[in-house]
């Protein structure tokens, strides 16, 4: 008893005690902080990964695509109906996009979609803005512009299925965030010039007139501005035409000859996935639209017959609790008996589109990226454990100079019967106590400063632009990770305490080896 009682009397009366507290709290800070930053970023990663990809993507990685993939799907859904949820085809391309009412050009990457199984394949969905606040109403199909008329009171309306959905999302029990961000923002996808009123019977709304016209959806960091709040300023209203220019590409990926065709396409919803590269780049197209306009539909041959229609990349869902190894390795074999059933010349254009395609899991398939980032946190956490050494180094020479002050309290301890064990366990019960505090407050300060990590760099930013380290345009992420993983924590706090009462190890041996006379003769 009187061990504890002794360490924790050291540890309040000893303001030296102070400094080596303060040296394990920012020593436990540093860590934390570093960790949970870099296991966010980790994290962040895998988890967009999986929410844009699909639990197992089939491609040939070519422009060209390949052929017979919609037979393939048939052929997982009747093989393995346990095993697939659902399997969609995705194209890829590369196209200019041009704002027709104000000029503005991008380059940009063309993601062609079935809307609606592609949501179900990954969480495309929950990426769109206006569908959250009209679901139901985003498509990429023909389509007029919405414009809002009033009604004989003079209220302001919605075109009925925009105001359907409005109400159907109001029911919903929305976050209360989310209805006091809807409740102050004007109907900022309506165009305001084009609204009329009708004060003769209910509202009526203009577009009649407008053409019809296939959807798309924009990455947000496309068109919108982002403020340095992060918060988008939208400056076109939902309905805008947008022109996509695109470059067919034939199955041997020369371009086409017929040159460059222009789309008429009309502003359905943006998109913000939360990564920078694809919100940057990526615009959302109907498939079936696309793969006509790129000539990757069924093209007559000059010799008779029909050349195959071709697809990029085939996404397939499992089911849930599926493995995604043992998945993969089953969807390879039934593609190479799938491979093995065409009858296709092998020196065709189709035979070598089908022999570049490969089965991956989405984590194989983002290996390079993730290991890269697992190996930056590693080698970051090694650097700064290194730093943290000087803690205990720091503690060894504060005890050492503790056990000096304190040779006369060890004889007379050791005189009234105290062991050589027991006048040990008291300082290294004293450095568990440093330990303990000061991982806890340096615990408390990391939480705390993580939480708040993207305020702090915010207002940093707005002192002097020069201090914002974390910018959109340099990494995949515009937020920084501000999660801690709680089992890390609770490590970092073992081996914070365990570091200090090795710390304290030598000093308490050596005032283990004090003998009582020497003690008091020194005294």
């Amino acid at each position: 008893m009187y061990k504890l009682f002794l360490s924790l009397r050291y540890l309040r009366k000893r303001l030296i005690a102070v400094f080596a507290v303060a040296s394990v709290a920012l020593c436990v800070f540093m860590v934390l902080v570093v960790i949970s930053v870099m296991g966010g970023f980790l994290e962040m990663v895998k988890e967009r990964s999986r929410g844009l990809l699909s639990d197992i993507v089939v491609d040939n990685a070519t422009l060209q695509g390949f052929p017979y993939y919609q037979e393939f799907i048939d052929k997982l859904r009747t093989d393995e109906p346990d095993l697939v949820v659902k399997a969609t085809p995705v194209i890829y391309n590369y196209a200019v996009l041009r704002v027709r009412t104000t000029k503005y050009t991008k380059p940009v990457r063309v993601v062609g979609i079935r809307l609606e199984d592609y949501e179900q394949v990954n969480d495309f969905a929950s990426s769109l803005y206006y569908d959250q606040y009209y679901p139901g109403t985003t498509s990429l199909g023909l389509q007029r512009q919405p414009l809002s008329g009033f009604d004989s009171r003079g209220n302001r309306r919605l075109p009925p299925e925009f105001e359907a959905a409005r109400q159907r999302w109001l029911e919903g029990d929305p976050d209360p965030e989310e209805v006091a961000d809807y409740q102050a923002r004007p109907f900022s996808p309506l165009p305001g010039p084009r609204v009329f009123q009708d004060t003769f019977g209910p509202p009526t709304y203009a577009g009649g007139e407008e053409e019809e016209l296939y959807g798309i959806v924009v990455g947000t960091d496309v068109i919108n501005e982002r403020t340095e709040t992060g918060e988008y300023v939208r400056h076109y209203p939902l309905g805008s035409e947008m022109l996509l220019t695109v470059l067919p590409v034939t199955s041997e990926g020369a371009f086409s000859g017929e040159g460059s065709v222009t789309l008429s396409l009309r502003y359905a919803d943006d998109s913000r996935t939360r990564v920078y590269e694809i919100d940057n780049i990526c615009v959302y197209v109907d498939f079936d639209m696309v793969q006509r306009v790129l000539r990757m539909d069924p093209q007559e041959r000059i010799e008779g017959g029909f050349a195959p229609a071709r697809a990029s990349q085939v996404l397939v869902r499992l089911a849930d609790g599926a493995d995604a190894g043992r998945a993969r390795a089953r969807i390879s074999e039934l593609w190479e008996e799938f491979r093995g059933s065409l009858r296709v010349d092998p020196f065709s254009d189709d035979a070598r589109l089908l022999d570049f395609v490969s089965v991956e899991t989405w984590e194989e398939r983002q290996r390079p990226f993730i290991q890269a980032v697992e190996k930056e946190k590693v080698l970051v956490t090694i650097l700064f454990a290194i730093v943290s050494v000087v803690a205990i180094v720091l503690i060894g020479c504060i005890f050492y100079m503790v056990v000096e002050k304190k040779t006369r309290d060890i004889g007379i301890i050791k005189s009234l019967g105290a062991s050589s064990g027991g006048v040990a366990a008291i300082f290294i019960l004293y450095g568990a106590a440093v330990g303990v505090v000061g991982s806890i407050l340096g615990t408390v300060g990391g939480w705390l400063f993580v939480r708040r990590i993207n305020e702090i760099q915010d207002a940093l930013a707005r002192l002097n632009p020069n201090l914002r380290v974390w910018s959109p345009d340099v990494y995949t992420f515009d937020r920084i990770p501000n999660e801690v993983d709680s089992v890390e924590a609770a490590a970092i706090v073992a081996i914070a305490i365990v570091a200090s009462m090795l710390g304290a190890l030598i000093p308490a041996l050596l005032a283990a080896r004090v003998w009582p006379v020497d003690a008091l003769r020194y005294e």
